[in-house]
């Protein structure tokens, strides 16, 4: 059993109450983690503690950030092994999926050490449209930080979360989730142990049933500037009018509904494998998973089949460990069976897969999906690849954008300039040709639109988020002495 505490300061404590919750693995209900119960006491505590963090943080030399993140990374990188214990235990993940996370979580942080070295960070001074007048325009770190991240690929998540806030200058609340409060504790503890001041980094966890109190009372502490929030559209609503009321921006990566187009010149065995890929990796509980497989009628046929052999390929044996992993519980499963039946019933074919044990379910192919079907508009989260039949190419990028969801969209076809046109006519936040739905690069803006939410992780936009535009006027002496938004011994050579 693992044992999950707050880290607020340089405190690594209980929450005040004493309370405790249970973190029980929800298939064979053992206790997998028992984990502080942060109430709005502790919430109020961290965020007093990121507050008084902020000045001393935010005024380290950059080179010095980038320095911590980097050494945080090889952290991160040296110590993966705890994490593939802690997140199989509390999430039923994979060992290469978890793995896989840490990798990207460490570019994530490595990225994030050039982030702070950025040129877009400095200030720019230029001439008013006066004598003797000078603008001094440029960017500041916007304060604390309220980070909440999921469950479904944990160390990437937590990573993204606090990363790029912190290479910006900011400080930063991490709100654990509750589903795996040891897992995103671990990755706190990474960085925190790369040299981060008092109060840089702080992490709270609490009991399911109090979440909403402890996130409003988060979201309305005076010193708290900006929110990002990795989960639901449904929760990230919520998430979203509690920031509006306190007149906080927030960056929202919500639900998405993965839709991967098949035209009829496609590389059919590429196409399937990416398929298989965007919709079975981590039981298919990635946001940019592949749910919607649009194929064009002429190779419908020859495509389900080898989608259908590739399915079969990743089956878990019965009882035994899923190379897929398995879903957060039960109720998952419940759930997506409800949708196969749902299909079914309204005359999809199912053509492999639908059987489950545990929390596994097998890789399902679902054919002739179609609009009014519950899997054809709702997200999955699972292992479920639903196939839609189109007559052509028009009608495939009809279908594409027939969803409210709006984070990733992937066309396969042999002209790189068509798959290029028709990508662009997809509206969704991240496009692909002749790609996987499920990619990321850390450089890149990751986000969404529609009900996939709003705002970008990643790169040079990640400075737009987490940073506030300044504008000071300098009347008399001399402009060049306005100069720079950091001195050149803060600067450094890039690796």
């Amino acid at each position: 059993m693992f044992e999950s505490r707050l880290i607020i300061g340089e405190d690594v404590r209980a929450a005040r109450s004493q309370a405790v919750y249970e973190r029980r693995d929800p298939v064979t209900d053992a206790v997998v983690t028992r984990a502080a119960a942060g109430g709005t006491e502790d919430a109020q505590d961290a965020a007093d503690a990121a507050a008084a963090g902020f000045a001393g943080w935010s005024a380290t030399a950059p080179c010095d950030r980038a320095d911590i993140l980097r050494r945080a990374a090889g952290i991160l990188r040296d110590r993966v092994e705890e994490a593939v214990a802690i997140a199989r235990e509390e999430t039923g993940a994979a060992p290469d999926w978890t793995r896989f996370n840490a990798q990207i979580a460490e570019g994530m942080l490595r990225q994030a050490a050039e982030l702070a070295l950025s040129p877009a960070l400095d200030a720019v001074v230029v001439p008013g449209p006066e004598t003797g007048l000078t603008y001094r325009v440029g960017r500041r770190p916007a304060g604390v930080v309220l980070a909440i991240a999921p469950w479904n690929a944990s160390v990437t998540l937590a990573t993204r979360a606090v990363a790029a806030p912190l290479a910006c200058g900011n400080t930063v609340v991490l709100k654990g989730s509750e589903l795996c409060p040891k897992t995103h504790e671990w990755v706190a503890g990474c960085i925190r142990a790369a040299g981060l001041p008092e109060g840089a980094l702080n992490f709270l966890t609490n009991a399911p049933e109090h979440a909403a109190e402890v996130v409003e009372a988060l979201i309305a502490h005076r010193a708290v500037r900006r929110v990002n929030f990795t989960g639901s559209t449904r929760v990230g609503r919520e998430i979203a009018v509690m920031a509006a009321r306190h007149l906080k921006p927030c960056l929202l990566e919500l639900s998405g509904k993965g839709t991967l187009v098949v035209l009829e010149d496609a590389d059919l065995d590429a196409a399937a494998a990416a398929a298989a890929h965007g919709a079975f990796v981590n039981q298919g509980q990635v946001c940019m998973s592949t749910e919607r497989i649009v194929v064009v009628d002429a190779v419908a046929d020859a495509f389900v089949a080898r989608l259908a052999d590739r399915a079969r390929a990743l089956r878990a044996p019965e009882g035994g460990d899923s190379p897929l992993g398995r879903l957060v519980g039960p109720g998952a499963v419940m759930r997506l069976i409800g949708l196969i039946e749902d299909a079914v019933t309204r005359g999809a074919v199912l053509v492999t897969g639908g059987e489950h044990f545990g929390a596994v379910l097998q890789p399902t192919v679902l054919d002739h999906v179609h609009a009014g079907m519950r899997v054809h508009s709702d997200e999955a989260f699972g292992p479920v690849a639903a196939v839609v039949r189109v007559a052509d190419e028009e009608e495939a990028l009809s279908v594409a954008n027939d969803t409210a969801f709006g984070l990733v969209a992937s066309v396969f076809c042999r002209e790189a300039a068509r798959g290029l046109a028709f990508v662009a006519q997809v509206d969704c936040g991240i496009g692909h040709v002749n790609g996987s739905t499920v990619y990321d690069d850390p450089a890149m803006p990751f986000g969404g639109v529609k009900a996939s939410g709003y705002g970008r992780f990643g790169g040079q936009d990640a400075i737009h988020e987490f940073t506030e535009r300044h504008w000071i006027t300098l009347r008399g002496g001399s402009g060049t002495d306005a100069g720079a938004e950091r001195p050149a011994t803060q600067r450094e050579e890039r690796p």
